[in-house]
């Protein structure tokens, strides 16, 4: 534990959806003086997000959907193309990956590969995602994928070439942070 921390309280502020909790605490700074801070931390829980490439095609498989947030910041139809992600619940993050990846794209796929695990907005939200690449090909597909119903979700599948989604997130046109760093590291370790 860090001995620069002490004296923790913690209040919940909403737990309508996931929790917001604002923590109170004294925190020793470089001069050794003890300065009494608040701060508001939003758990969502961990999560898991995987990019699928397809090395002979050189293709990878995005999402686009919904969110939200973006829209209410500016996005202007809300829409966002992002990579396959979930939440973990009570899963392991390879568990959670593979469950979601049937759900939102329909390829089922036998295995994945962790590559490297992220806190994503570590000033205010306590999530850690985990970072998954797996290859797929046509006959992993076992339905049209879009997500659950019971979820509220509605996902677009998109096949799209790696030098096109590059050329997204040069453009502007992909704006998600954890699907940029999977498609860099795509391009980075020439996976298609």
């Amino acid at each position: 534990m860090n001995n620069k921390i002490r004296h923790i309280e913690k209040t919940v502020l909403s737990d309508n959806w996931y929790t917001l909790n604002k923590y109170s605490f004294e925190y020793q700074n470089h001069q050794g003086l003890w300065q009494r801070q608040e701060r508001e931390a939003y758990d969502r829980g961990n999560g898991a997000t995987i990019l699928l490439y397809n090395k002979p095609k050189r293709t990878v498989i995005l999402t686009r959907q919904f969110r939200l947030p973006t829209y209410i910041n500016g996005n202007v139809d809300g829409m966002l193309i992002e990579t396959c992600a979930g939440l973990l619940d009570q899963h392991n993050p390879e568990a959670c990956i593979k469950k979601e990846t049937e759900e939102e794209t329909g390829y089922r796929l036998n295995s994945v590969q962790k590559v490297f695990e992220a806190y994503m907005s570590p000033g205010s939200v306590t999530e850690i995602l985990y970072f998954f690449v797996g290859e797929y090909d046509d006959s992993m597909r076992v339905s049209s994928g879009g997500g659950l119903v019971d979820e509220q979700e509605n996902i677009e599948v998109l096949e799209l070439a790696l030098t096109e989604a590059i050329n997204m997130v040069a453009n502007g046109e992909i704006k998600d942070g954890k699907t940029i760093m999977l498609l860099q590291y795509a391009q980075l370790n020439q996976l298609c």
